[in-house]
Order: C-alpha cells, then structure tokens, then sequence
C-alpha cells in the first residue's frame, strides 16, 4: 500500500505540471488567436489598415514565446510519459496531439492573417505611386496642350509641328494601356479594402481627365494636319502654275519666232489658243489668292508677306505674257485681212462651176443611165426624161452668164487667175455639148412613141380573123379528146383579147399625151378610129367566153370524179394497212388497251370515210365504168368495217379479262400479305394470356383457306384467259405471277398449322392435301377442300353455315364457268367473215341460239346472288354481275346488228335513206346554204355592173367593175 501511494506521489507532480502547461500554451493561443480575429479585416481607411498591419507584426513578435510555451508543454508531456501506465499515455498522448494541431492552426494564422494585412499595405502604396505618376502625367500634358498653336514660317516649319503633335498624342494613345491597368488594381483594391478613396467615381475621374487630354491631343493634331495640307495643296498648285507659265512663255516665243516659215492662219490659231490659255490661267492665278487666303490666316506675319510678293510677282507675269499675246494677235488679223477677199471670191467661183458641171454630168448621167424601153410606159417615160432634161438646160442659161461675169471681177486682182479660168471655159463647153445631145435623143424618142401607139391598133387587125375562125371550128366540138387543146387556144385568144382592151383603154386614157405628140387634129381621127377597134373587140370577147364555159362544163364532168375517187381508195388502202397491223397479240394491259384507241380512231376514220363516199357517189350519172368502181369501192369499206368491228369487239374483251384477271390477282395477294402480317405478329407475341383468342383466330384463317383455293382457281382461269390474248413475253409474265401466287398460298397455309401446333402442342393438325383436319383434346375440326365440307364436331350450326359457303362458291364457279363457254361461243362467231348469204344466216340463228340460254344464265346468276353470305365474295360476285352484264349487251348489239335489210344485200353499197343521213353533214349543209346564196347574189351583181355603165367613158374606166383587170395609174399633175 505504501508502494502504491509513493507512486501515485511520483506520478501526480508531473501530471500536475503538464496540466498547467497545456492549460497555460491553450490560453495564450486563445488570447492570441482572439487578437487576431480582431485585426483580420482589410476594410476601411489607410490609418486603420496601418493600425492592424502594426498591431499583427507585434503578435508575430509574439510567436517565439508561443514556441516555448509548446516546448515547455513536449517537455513535460515526454517527463510524464515515462512515467505513467500504458493505459494512461493514451489520454495523454490525444491532449498532446490536440495542443499541438491547435499551435499549427495559431502559427499558420499569424503568418496569413499578417501576410494578407502586409500585402493589401502594399499593393495600395504602390497604387497610390502609380496613382501620383499618373496625375504627374495629366498634369505635364496639361501644361504642354494648354497653350495655343504657334503660327509658323513656312510649309517645313508647320510639317515639324504637326510631328510634334503626332508624338504627343502617340504618347497619350500608349498612355492608355497604363490607365487600363491603374483603372483594374484601383477595382481589385477596392473590392479589398473598400476605401472611397479607390471607388468608382474616382476611376471615372482618373478616364474622363485622360479623354480630355486625349480629344485635346487629337484635336490639336487634326488642326495641324488640315494646316499643312492646305499649305502643301497651296504650295503644290503655285508650283504647277509656274509651270504652266514657263510653258505658255515658251510657246509664245516660238510662235513668234516661226511666223515667217509657217502660214499665217495656223499662226493665228496659235496664238488664238495662247490667248484662251492665258485667260484660263487668270481664272487658275483668282484660285490661288482665294487659296492663299485660307494659307495666310495659319502662317506668321513673316511668311504671309513672302506669299504675298510670290502672288504678286506671278501676276505681272502673267499680265506680261497677256500684253504680248494680244499685239501679235491683231497684226495676224491685219495680215490675214489682205488676203481674205481674194480668197472669199475665187472660192465662190470655184464652187459654182464646180456645182455646174456636177449638174450638167448628173443630167448626162440621167440620159445614158437608163435601160433600152421593154414597154410603152418605159418610152414615155424616157420621151419625158428627154423633155424634162431640156427644160433644165434652158432654165441653166442664166448661170452660164453669171459666172462669165464673175470670172471677169477677178481679173482686178494680182494673183493669178488662169486655172479658174480655163474651169469656166471647160464648163461652157460642156453645156453646149449636153444640150445638143438632149435634143437629138428627145426626137428620136418620139418618133418611136408614134409608132407605139399606133401598133395596137394594126395588131387587132392581123388577130381578129384567127381568132373568128376559132369560134367557127369549136362550134359543134363534142368529142373529149379535142375539148381541151380548143380549150387552151380559147384561153390563148381571151389572154390576147384582154391585152388589146387594155392596149385600148389606156390610148383612151392618154389623150393629153397623144396630143403633145401627134397633134390636135391628127389625134381627133386617131381616138374615133380606137373607139371602133374597141367595140369589135368586144363582140369577139364576149363569143370567146361563152365558148369556153361551155368547153370546161364538159372537161369538168370527167376530172371532178377521177379527183374524188383515186384519194379516197388511198384512204381506204391505208386505213385497210392499219388493221392489219392490230392483228398482232400484246404482252400486257397497257399494249391491250393503246390497241384498243388506236381501233377507235380508225372507227371514226371509216366514219368520216363513208361520208365522202355519199358526196363522190353524187358524181356518178350514166357513166357505167364510174359505178362499176364504186360498187367496188363500197364493197372493200363494208369487208373492212365488219372486220373492224370483230377485231374491236375481240380486242374490248380482252382489256376487261385482263382488267378482270388483275383485280383478282391484286385482291388475293393483298390478303396474303396481310395474313402473313397477322402471323408474324402472332409469332412475336409471347403472353399466353390472349392465347385462345389466337387459337380461335388461326381456326378462322384455316377455315378461310378453301374459299381462298377456290378464289385461286377463279384466277387461274381468268390467268388461263389472259394468256390466250396475249404475246409469248405477257404469257410468260402471267404464268410467272400465278405460279408465285400458288407458292404464297400454300407457304401461308403451310405457316398456319405450323403456329397453331406450336400453340397448342396437344393438337394434331393433319393436311391430307384436300383436307386440313385438327384433332385436339376439347376441339376436332375437319376442313374438306375436295367437297367442300367443313365438320366441325363442337358446333352443328358452324357446320351448316359452311355448308352454305361451299354451296355458293361453288355455284359462282359453276356460273363463271357457263360464261365463260357462252362468251368465248360469241366472240367465235364474232370473228367469222361471212362471205355469202347463207353464211350470214347461220351466223344468224348461232345469235338466236345464243339468245335462248341467257335466261338459263340470269337464273344462275341469281341464285347464287341470293345465297351470298360468304366474307370478302363481295367483289367477286359484282365481277361476275359486270360480266353478265358486258356479255348481255354484246350479244344484244351482235343480234340487232344482222337486220333484215343486211340479209338481203350483204355485198352492196346500200344508200342511206333520207332520215339515215349523217346528222354531221345535214347540220353543215343547212349551215353553209345563207353563204352560199349570198355568194351567188354578189357575183350576179358583178357580172351586172358593167352592163349600166357607159362603155367609152374615159371617166368610168378605172371604176369597181374595171378593176378586175390591170389599170395604168397616174397621180400628179397633167403631163403636159
């Protein structure tokens, strides 16, 4: 026990010790910590911030005491650790860790808290540094920028203050980047210490003080700039001035100087242009005071004088170069003066035989440049060239003595007057030359002019024997052969005859000109003995004309139906060729029904065709070899038209086969592949939740598939009928379908028993090829395709209900079927070509047999009709009515279209009787009759007028009723 207590005795001294060692070290770090909570703030004024960073700068001080303090307490913890238990170190051992993680966290604050306090010192002293150089700067640019710009001497002087400035205000613009930065630590200072010194209105002053300094810079600097550039504008253009003075001087001297060598005109001229320039250079020497101005204003009084005195002495120059330019000026007008009336007569003279002679050749042009006269209008017309010509060289007299008279005014003057002399002697001669030539030329002319016009009159004379012979020998012509070369001699002597009445009526009309050739009285008896040619020449007219209408009567009754016919068996021939070409098989609907237009059009082609044949046949009078072709004519169109309309008939059934046979194809692939769609989808289905509606659904599908094998088979037989109408290639294609549309359906039955058997496992499905019988534990289902019979053992209404099914199918085939046979009877017969008429009887009663089982079909039809109860035979039973109903309508227009009347005159043209006509042509005739008689009408009256009017009237002569002939027409004065 004593053991015990001396220990703990040992033990508790440096317990105690330790204790105030860590209660005295977590004391003062308390205190001291305390303290710096105090002073670690940066907000506020520099005094307080000076305070703190003094206060923190003690309590570093302060830190070596507080590492004594810890070493005391390591000291004390290792004396204790020595001598306590295991189980007591470990009290210990945490209170040591405690006092020294506390010492770490008081040492690490002393350091931030004064580092932080010391830094924001700092970067505020060197703030304010930056702040007082910056307002150094404002200032001394103050100083600089304040005083006004300085007038300088001369151009070099102001181009060295304006790059003076131009530094300035580079300095400032470099400046800006120091103000950026000043502007972002005045911003980071004071987001730290919130001082106003730093705030924002103090940035804004510290910007707007620099932009001033900144547009002060830049406006002094654009002031400089524009002074200078006046200057040099100004002192460029003085420079350019003298230039052009120097240059002017220049030319002046030389002009003076070369007056002798060159013309006195082009001297003129050139001084002339000197005077121009010289007053454009006073204009340019007022630019430049007005310039000098502006520059004046912006130099020194120095400066500005020296300008002046340049103006001035440019001025007295230029007044100079004025003074001389005008005195020589006017001595070349006195120079040119002395010559100018000389020239100004000796140019008009010269120009006026000039003019003469031009005159004179143009008039002897006019008289060779014409061709020798084919006509009498051509002779005329060249007998008044002649005259007219004369009259010119007549009225040309008086010029020939005025330039006789002007030749002799030149002969006052000292130059020499010889060339224009000999020029007015050769014109003379000229004259006398052109003259007489126009005077022989004018006589000959109308010496021919009075045998042309006389020549009419002796030609009629020399005709109207031939052409009264030619009226005696066709007389009694009757004979084909010869009617149409009398016709041609006929039109020769009427071509004739209407030349010599134009030949007359224009000798009528050229009464004023007849006069001025012949005379007055010699015309007088010349117009009497026209006057009589005229009459006769009338009489044997009009004979010819009615000769030759009664000539062209008979050749028109011959040519009219050979040009009628030959088209028209072309056109049969070529309609005929197109018929043949239909007769070829096409590979699929498309080719069927293009077929099928093209046969319409060539229908309404024979149409129109035997509509021409009934306007031709009105041709035909007694001439029997006429009739023998059209009989014939007729017989090819009604061979062609019958087989037409069997091709017709044979090609419109088979667009609807085919029409029919793709229909059925479409309807049954659609419900392929939307069974197979339904399929997949049972396939991909995986709840068993909905498996007995799948179950019922697929039974459904099983039962659908002996109504589909028989809509199978309604296909194959409309396939079986595409393939007899159509080419190798289409037979191909069909037989290609029907084979991929078996294989769908037997793979699509083939995929139902496989899914319903995996469905159901504990069913058996068994498909004998013609049965699909299903054998289950609650269900035994019995699908006969052979009979088909459905037995369905769980149900006997479902039994009688398929019974139904199987009945109408059936009975639909059956029906298809006997159509099928009746239609295929019809289009046979259709297509024979009767050729006698006992053939034609017989087509004839086969139509009557035909007729006799259509009630035998009706009766089919409705019955199955009635019975329709079977899902998706809706649109075959309506084929089949479309069908019926296509077979109906043939064999009735088969029926009427063998009449009575076509069994007696099979082979001949039969004329249609009056209420047959073509509706088409009666509405064009009824049309056209008003215009026709209205036509009649104006060409009677045509053929009247002349009949009114005075025959040898000068004065009606070119009226409406003669102008159906050509007239000579005159407007203008009278000729003579």
């Amino acid at each position: 026990m004593n053991r015990i207590v001396s220990s703990n005795a040992m033990t508790q001294q440096p317990q105690d010790e330790f204790d105030t060692s860590v209660e005295n070290a977590e004391a003062w770090m308390k205190a001291i910590q305390e303290r710096l909570r105090i002073n670690d703030n940066t907000m506020g004024p520099r005094s307080a911030l000076e305070a703190r960073l003094r206060e923190t700068e003690k309590i570093c001080a302060l830190e070596p005491e507080g590492r004594l303090k810890m070493d005391l307490v390591l000291m004390k913890a290792d004396a204790l650790l020595r001598c306590i238990s295991e189980e007591e170190k470990h009290e210990i051992l945490s209170k040591l860790k405690y006092i020294k993680a506390m010492w770490e966290e008081t040492a690490i604050y002393i350091t931030h808290c004064h580092s932080r306090i010391e830094w924001v010192w700092l970067h505020w002293s060197e703030y304010l540094k930056a702040q007082d150089e910056f307002y150094a700067w404002v200032h001394n640019m103050k100083v600089t920028l304040e005083p006004d710009i300085e007038l300088q001497l001369g151009l070099k002087e102001k181009q060295w203050q304006l790059s003076y400035s131009q530094v300035l205000l580079n300095d400032v613009l470099n400046q800006s980047v120091l103000l950026e930065r000043l502007l972002e630590e005045a911003a980071s200072l004071f987001n730290r210490i919130g001082d106003p010194s730093v705030d924002e209105d103090v940035q804004k002053k510290m910007k707007v003080e620099y932009e001033e300094i900144k547009a002060e810079a830049q406006c002094r600097v654009k002031l400089l700039e524009k002074i200078t550039k006046e200057h040099e504008q100004y002192k460029t253009n003085v420079d350019q001035f003298q230039s052009w003075l120097n240059g002017v001087t220049e030319r002046l001297n030389c002009c003076v100087g070369e007056e002798t060598k060159s013309p006195a005109d082009n001297g003129l001229k050139t001084l002339q242009n000197i005077a121009k320039d010289v007053k454009r250079g006073e204009k340019k020497l007022k630019c430049l005071e007005v310039q000098s101005t502006g520059v004046i204003q912006n130099t020194s009084p120095l400066g500005a004088g020296k300008m002046k005195d340049e103006l001035e002495e440019l001025r007295k120059a230029l007044e100079k170069l004025k003074l001389i330019c005008g005195e020589e000026e006017e001595r070349m007008h006195m120079i040119l003066k002395s010559e100018s009336a000389y020239q100004s007569q000796a140019r008009q003279l010269e120009a006026e035989v000039q003019e003469f002679r031009k005159m004179l050749q143009r008039l002897e042009d006019d008289l060779e440049s014409g061709e020798k006269p084919k006509s009498e209008e051509d002779l005329v017309a060249l007998w008044r060239k002649y005259i007219a010509t004369r009259a010119a060289l007549a009225a040309e007299e008086s010029k020939v003595e005025r330039l006789k008279a002007q030749l002799k005014e030149l002969f006052r003057f000292s130059q020499n007057v010889q060339p224009l002399s000999d020029g007015v002697i050769t014109a003379i001669r000229e004259y006398q030359r052109v003259k007489g030539k126009t005077f022989k030329m004018s006589t000959g002319t109308e010496t021919e002019l009075r045998q042309s016009f006389q020549n009419p009159l002796r030609e009629f004379q020399l005709w109207k024997p031939s052409a009264q012979r030619l009226l005696d020998s066709t007389a009694n012509v009757a004979e084909p052969s010869l009617t149409h070369a009398f016709l041609l001699q006929i039109e020769a002597c009427l071509a004739q005859s209407s030349q010599f009445k134009e030949q007359l009526m224009m000798l009528q009309l050229k009464k004023d000109l007849l006069s001025s050739i012949f005379g007055e009285e010699r015309v007088k008896s010349l117009l009497v003995e026209i006057t009589d040619t005229a009459k006769e020449r009338e009489i044997l007219h009009k004979s010819l004309l009615q000769r030759r209408s009664r000539l062209q009567s008979l050749v028109t009754q011959h040519k009219d139906f050979d040009a009628g016919f030959v088209p028209l068996q072309k056109k049969l021939s070529a309609i005929r060729a197109k018929v043949d070409l239909e007769n070829e098989p096409q590979p699929d609907l498309l080719g069927k029904e293009t077929r099928l237009q093209r046969l319409q059009m060539i229908q309404e082609e024979l149409a129109e065709f035997i509509v021409q044949m009934e306007e031709l046949e009105n041709l035909v009078q007694s001439n029997t070899t006429h009739r023998n072709k059209m009989n014939q004519l007729s017989s090819d169109y009604q061979t062609l038209m019958r087989s037409l309309e069997i091709i017709l008939a044979r090609t419109e059934k088979h667009v609807r086969e085919h029409w029919a046979f793709n229909n059925k194809l479409s309807d049954l692939q659609r419900w392929i592949t939307m069974t197979e769609q339904k399929l997949e989808s049972y396939q991909d289905a995986s709840a068993e939740r909905n498996m007995e509606s799948r179950v019922a659904d697929l039974e459904g599908l099983l039962a659908e598939f002996p109504g589909k094998e028989i809509q199978l088979h309604l296909v194959g037989a409309h396939g079986q009928l595409v393939i007899e109408s159509s080419s190798p290639e289409g037979a191909a294609h069909v037989h290609t379908e029907m084979n991929q549309l078996t294989e769908s359906l037997r793979s699509l039955k083939k995929m139902t028993i496989s899914l319903l058997s995996s469905i159901q496992p504990n069913t058996t499905v068994v498909d004998t090829g013609k049965s699909v019988t299903i054998v289950g534990n609650t269900l035994t289902t019995g699908l006969a395709f052979g009979s088909s019979e459905v037995t369905l053992k769980h149900s006997q209404a479902n039994v009688s209900k398929e019974e139904e099914n199987s009945h109408l199918l059936k009975l639909m085939k059956d029906f298809e079927q006997w159509l099928y046979v009746e239609n295929d009877k019809l289009s046979k017969i259709l297509g024979m070509k009767p050729s006698s008429f006992e053939e034609v009887k017989a087509i004839h009663s086969k139509l009557k047999e035909l007729q006799s089982r259509v009630p035998k079909g009706q009766c089919l039809f409705e019955e199955f009709r009635s019975l329709q109860t079977v899902d998706g035979t809706s649109e075959d039973v309506e084929d089949l009515r479309y069908q019926w109903m296509l077979y109906k309508s043939k064999l009735k227009d088969s029926s009427s279209s063998l009449t009575p009347r076509s069994l007696e005159e099979p082979d001949g043209f039969r004329k249609r009787r009056p209420g047959e006509m073509c509706p088409f042509l009666h509405r064009v005739c009824w049309a056209a009759l008003p215009l026709q008689i209205l036509l009649l009408f104006l060409l009677l009256l045509a053929f009247l007028l002349p009949l009114v009017e005075e025959t040898h009237s000068c004065k009606l002569a070119n009226n409406f009723a003669r102008s159906f002939n050509l007239m000579l027409r005159y407007e203008g004065p009278p000729p003579t």
